[in-house]
């Protein structure tokens, strides 16, 4: 007798585990599509002035600074079709500030190429990011080499020699050589996923319960 005690206590035990987390996937999943929602708004509304604007992720912004064309980023990533390449970030100085800004998408062949350097300086309308962390499992870049896989912030600032805004400016514009990245509330938002592998397995367990249950007692 004691024993089907405790199994039961065992089997409830484990189905209140599982289902705990898929109500804490469904509060993410919640948090998550509120998120996209003021993402969207956010990318919709006119650009404001950088300089006289609270910095915040992926609030769009104009602006006007000094490119550093010297100290360019070739950051490697695929564009929207799938083909890899680079991603061409420079350093820009905005009324004494430093900060990163990702000008898009371009050929390996294009690398170091003139007709790259394009940007007017004077009318710069983006999308502010905060950077992420760098991917543990991505390569190390190659500073020598111009060849980058993360901007890690000691590798940007040894190459540089720069600290840098902890937001990266994404250009926007009608630009074609580099080809501006397009910046949408696509993010990642598996929680109801998640959420229905915990409830099944909650539902599974206790099925399998009763049935060993209604076989035993």
């Amino acid at each position: 007798m004691r024993y089907k005690f405790l199994f039961s206590v065992f089997v409830f035990f484990f189905i209140f585990i599982f289902i705990s987390l898929g109500t804490w996937q469904m509060i993410r999943l919640n948090w998550k599509l509120n998120l996209i929602s003021e993402i969207e708004i956010s990318l919709t509304k006119p650009p404001v002035d950088l300089l006289n604007s609270e910095k915040k992720n992926f609030l769009r912004i104009k602006t006007s600074g000094e490119v550093d064309y010297d100290k360019q980023i070739y950051l490697y990533n695929l564009n929207e079709e799938g083909k890899p390449g680079f991603e061409v970030i420079n350093p820009i100085m905005i009324n004494t500030k430093n900060y990163l800004i990702n000008r898009g998408w371009i050929t390996f062949d294009q690398k170091n190429s003139l007709e790259i350097n394009n940007l007017d300086e004077q009318n710069i309308i983006g999308v502010l990011k905060k950077q992420n962390k760098a991917n543990i499992f991505k390569p190390k870049n190659d500073i020598k080499k111009n060849y980058w896989f993360t901007l890690n912030r000691d590798d940007v600032f040894s190459y540089t020699g720069k600290n840098f805004s902890e937001y990266v400016i994404y250009l926007d514009g009608n630009y074609q050589i580099p080809k501006p990245k397009k910046i949408d509330a696509n993010i990642s938002n598996n929680h109801k996923k998640y959420a229905l592998t915990w409830f099944s397995l909650a539902i599974s367990i206790l099925l399998l319960y009763l049935y060993f249950r209604k076989k035993n007692y």
